[in-house]
């Protein structure tokens, strides 16, 4: 009898452990899953009927003809240097010459870059660990990070009116190659000890989409940590201004997402420089929590992509078109703020993993912000947002704390334990 107890005391105390691993990340109830899958078939009918509309079909013209022309521009930086790199062996007398560069591809650039729109921004998918409200406005996030160069290409669409969604600010952060994040100190992220993390901002940063509905950012390949596959994150904000300090203010955040790259290509990656130094666990994408949710209704949230060069350490050039509903509006809670006197870490919102190791390597930013004007620079010098769309207030209903359904379960269990006890 004592061992029946003792066995189950001991699934009570499992059970708690496994409610709590992640306390600050959001436990979806029945009502919020549900919601979420009836806004993504509505999400989905939308884009099914944007795909043959006019306007579409003009829009995925100049998509295609847009991404070509920057995929050639990157190809002619690579082969540049390339072409330095030769100068430099023949300045030594080798009598050597660089052989085998090839043309450009000519394959069909309508099926390389004409794409509709692949997934949806929902308002309630999880934000992700370690956001951090009031980064700088910028599209070259890299800072010194090592890694290979990213070029990502995002255009945003309107599942409502079909049309592009022009000057909204698009939240864009990830974890470098070693799986740790800028600009929060937690356990599982990196070297807890290093209070410095907190200032540092590599690899995040925000920027307006074009008239196109485009936002490009040169950022660089993201790691991995473990319990998540590899993903970048986004966030839609709009109706806000420019500040003085090149941060964007008083807006409101429509639409949340994250962003996934085929396993192969992470394959690749990981057996790259300073990617294969990690001690991360890395997850696939099938066992991924959040890629599960943002497939589950037919969307596709991995990013196209081609070597911008021969080798993949050359650059690698993504692309993705995802659709939002622009007049949901929401509140966010970020893990830190980013100000003035350096980042300051909020009371709740890190959301960070669980479990992970917490000595990774590469926590610190040693390298100034990116260049303003870098190789995907947007176009608009305005001070003040002018979005396409209003928002509204949210049809979605405000999430419940988790910290309050942890603390219920936790009742609920001891309540359980004492009168298995007692009997």
């Amino acid at each position: 009898m004592v061992q029946l107890k003792f066995g189950i005391v001991t699934t009570i105390v499992a059970f708690m452990v496994s409610v709590d691993a992640h306390p600050n990340h959001h436990q979806a109830s029945i009502d919020e899953l549900e919601a979420s899958r009836d806004f993504k078939q509505h999400a989905f009918r939308s884009l099914k009927a944007c795909e043959n509309s006019p306007q579409a079909r003009r829009l995925q013209q100049r998509t295609t003809e847009r991404r070509e022309m920057q995929l050639r521009q990157l190809r002619e930086v690579v082969l540049n240097r390339r072409r330095l790199s030769a100068d430099e062996v023949a300045a030594k007398s080798h009598k050597s010459n660089l052989t085998g560069i090839t043309s450009f591809d000519t394959a069909d650039n309508t099926l390389l870059f004409g794409t509709s729109p692949k997934c949806v921004l929902e308002p309630e998918v999880t934000q992700g660990p370690y956001y951090v409200k009031g980064e700088l406005i910028r599209n070259d996030v890299r800072e010194s990070q090592p890694g290979i160069d990213l070029f990502a290409d995002i255009q945003v669409i309107d599942i409502n009116t079909c049309e592009p969604v022009s000057a909204l600010y698009l939240d864009f952060w990830h974890c470098n190659s070693t799986g740790v994040y800028a600009g929060v100190v937690a356990n599982g992220n990196g070297d807890s000890s290093d209070l410095t993390n907190i200032n540092a901002t590599f690899l995040r940063g925000l920027a307006p989409t074009d008239e196109d509905g485009i936002v490009h950012f040169t950022t660089k390949f993201p790691g991995y940590y473990t319990s998540r596959a590899t993903h970048i994150h986004v966030l839609g904000n709009h109706g806000g201004q420019v500040a003085a300090n090149n941060t964007y203010i008083g807006s409101t955040v429509s639409n949340v997402g994250q962003l996934f790259f085929d396993q192969d290509l992470i394959t690749q990656v990981s057996a790259t420089g300073t990617y294969a130094t990690s001690n991360q666990q890395l997850t696939l994408n099938a066992n991924d929590s959040i890629f599960g949710q943002e497939t589950a209704t037919g969307f596709d949230p991995v990013m196209e992509y081609v070597f911008v060069g021969d080798s993949i350490e050359d650059g690698i050039f993504a692309w993705i078109s995802i659709g939002i509903n622009a007049s949901v509006s929401k509140s966010v809670s970020p893990a830190a703020l980013l100000t003035a006197n350096g980042g300051v870490a909020t009371s709740g919102g890190a959301g960070g993993p669980s479990g992970g190791p917490s000595n990774g390597p590469g926590s610190n930013s040693s390298g100034p912000p990116g260049d303003m004007n870098s190789t995907f620079a947007p176009n608009t010098t305005t001070t003040t947002a002018s979005p396409s769309v209003t928002a509204t207030v949210s049809t979605v209903a405000p999430s419940s704390s988790s910290n309050s359904k942890s603390t219920y379960t936790a009742w609920i269990c001891c309540s359980i334990l004492l009168l298995v006890w007692s009997s």
